[in-house]
């Protein structure tokens, strides 16, 4: 473990199923969906008695299609869409005319100071939770020390958790030798050494062991905003590696020779390949800043007074920003498992030996109350989404009726937040921050201000607006503090009495 928990108690763990049973309620609300699709489709007991008869199980005929189509365009409506949808997106045809909030992008009666300036831009890589994270950060040093503008290395913690990450994968590969190649296990790790996303824990782990830089000492490059051949070729040395370190792992197996002899020996090939990467990394980011080297802020207050400070990445964190990053925790919303337990996931990290994921799991009441306590006080919370849903780039507006899929194709999405986790349909995907809240008359939230790091040009000047209903259906994860959080779930947090969730779930995935 991290510096940040040795001083816990020792955390405890129980095993979470994989595939958690369907609740008996559940399941009668999918026999009233099937009943209402047989009756919609006038399937009778006839018909279906003709199948089992003929034994025809297989519709797929060209009397069935030419059955199905003669109906479908029986009606002159599916004649519209059908040259509607050949020449068009999807999402322009079924497009509401005019969605309430489209006039609200920047009408919120309470708002976190200190947010944007400047908006930032992840570009073309996943990053969107370190963006996310700095963007948390920066409100804090504006405020402290009265900027106007100011903005975090992204490019900084990027080059080390590139490093780290690799080491994780390395050591995970070293564990796993005995396990065959095509194992469930090792085809997982394989398929994706690494990639760019990430977690609020991993930006713990990065910020207590590499500090912080301001962005002009640590700027990007383009292998920083342009990642994919970057991750390309760092994938393929990882699977490389990963065969030799499987091969070096098995011999020492069977060797005579000592565990330690045997261990220090694979390990020591194991930081030549880390050379090997940390080499690619600096060719491709930079020269990265060392945690404990010197440097220079320059600065200038929003009065126009000139600052210089000395500091190390390691100093610019602990006493420049003075953001304790430990004492925040992800709150997650998953109808699937219990509420009120704490979660974390196998084999997930970033750092070797750091804290662990962990999740509380709570009911959205309380992730909502927690945000607007947050809000009320002036700070900005981290918060994970599955943003690909229902969200629209140009206007910054995520909102569930913002598209009409009943109208075009006469059905709908009928599938909710729990089953969407079950089916692989929903997870977190993409990591923002939450600026701000418009509550009605009885305080209750109708939509919230979302800081982006997608540039200044997307939505209004680079915030969105999303509606209080997809936050229900696709905000997963708000980060706080004990500060904010019910007693009830800060003693479930400290308790460290873990859940663990399979490496597959997807509760695992890096936003």
């Amino acid at each position: 473990m991290g510096s940040n928990v040795s001083k816990q108690a020792s955390p405890t763990y129980t095993a979470v199923k994989a595939e958690p049973t369907m609740a008996v309620s559940d399941d009668t609300e999918l026999i009233e969906r099937l009943q209402s699709l047989l009756v919609k489709e006038k399937i009778s007991v006839k018909a279906v008695s003709r199948i089992e008869k003929s034994g025809e199980d297989n519709p797929l005929t060209s009397a069935s299609f030419l059955n199905w189509e003669s109906e479908l365009l029986s009606d002159p409506k599916n004649e519209l869409a059908l040259n509607c949808f050949t020449g068009n997106s999807i999402t322009d045809i079924i497009a509401k005319t005019k969605s309430q909030y489209s006039h609200n992008l920047d009408s919120f009666n309470y708002k976190v100071d200190f947010a944007g300036g400047p908006i930032t831009n992840q570009r073309s890589s996943g990053r969107c939770w370190i963006f996310a994270s700095t963007n948390v950060f920066k409100s804090f040093i504006k405020q402290k020390y009265n900027l106007d503008k100011f903005e975090i290395s992204q490019n900084y913690l990027f080059f080390y958790d590139k490093l780290e990450k690799c080491n994780f994968f390395l050591n995970n590969i070293i564990e796993s030798y005995d396990e065959e190649i095509d194992s469930r296990f090792i085809q997982y790790l394989l398929a994706l050494p690494i990639n760019d996303g990430g977690q609020w824990d991993m930006i713990v782990n990065l910020v207590e062991k590499y500090g912080l830089v301001p962005h002009e000492q640590f700027p990007d490059s383009f292998s920083s905003t342009n990642s994919s051949r970057l991750n390309y070729i760092i994938n393929n040395k990882l699977r490389e590696y990963a065969l030799i370190l499987r091969k070096l792992a098995s011999s020492a197996a069977n060797s005579e020779k000592s565990y330690e002899a045997t261990r220090a020996s694979i390990l020591t090939v194991k930081d030549s390949m880390l050379k090997e990467i940390f080499n690619i990394l600096t060719l491709t980011l930079g020269v990265a800043p060392k945690p404990k080297g010197e440097f220079t802020w320059e600065y200038f207050d929003k009065f126009g007074n000139f600052h210089s400070v000395n500091t190390t990445p390691l100093g610019f964190y602990n006493d420049i920003l003075g953001f304790k990053a430990n004492k925040y925790f992800s709150l997650i919303n998953d109808p699937r498992n219990d509420y009120d337990k704490l979660y974390t996931v196998d084999k997930l990290n970033n750092v070797l030996g750091g804290k662990l994921i962990e999740y509380v799991n709570v009911d959205l009441p309380v992730l909502k109350q927690v945000l607007i306590a947050m809000i009320k006080n002036n700070e900005p919370a981290f918060f994970g989404s599955d943003v690909g849903k229902f969200e629209d780039t140009p206007s910054g507006l995520m909102d569930v009726d913002s598209w009409d899929y009943k109208l075009g194709f006469n059905t709908s999405l009928n599938i909710n937040k729990r089953e969407r986790l079950l089916t692989g349909s929903s997870q977190m995907t993409h990591a923002m921050v939450i600026t701000g809240v418009h509550l009605d008359a009885d305080g209750k939230p109708v939509r919230w201000r979302v800081e982006n790091s997608w540039g200044p040009d997307v939505g209004h000047k680079g915030f969105f607006v999303m509606t209080d209903k997809w936050f229900d259906e696709y905000v997963f994860q708000v980060v706080t503090s004990a500060q904010y959080a019910p007693k009830k779930v800060v003693d479930v947090w400290k308790s460290k009495e873990f859940n663990v969730l399979p490496y597959f779930d997807p509760m695992g995935a890096l936003a």
